[in-house]
């Protein structure tokens, strides 16, 4: 809901949304994972219709700062 993660994880995998917002619960509250592996989604999943994700448009930024 935050990022669209979940949702384009579902839409990606063909399955219904709800089922990967339950596993994301589930490693949250388990193991701790599933915060960390949101936030990884967030910044390397891009955006729909993106040409690229987040944290590549940021490592882009910071070469061209470089030159």
């Amino acid at each position: 809901m935050l990022g669209g993660v979940a949702a384009g994880i579902a839409r990606y995998l063909s399955v219904d949304v709800t089922v990967v917002r339950i596993i994301f619960a589930v490693l949250t509250i388990v193991g701790g994972a599933g915060i960390p592996l949101y936030l990884a989604g967030w910044l390397l999943i891009p955006e729909e219709g993106a040409g690229q994700s987040v944290a590549s448009h940021f490592i882009d930024s910071l070469s061209a700062r470089s030159r």
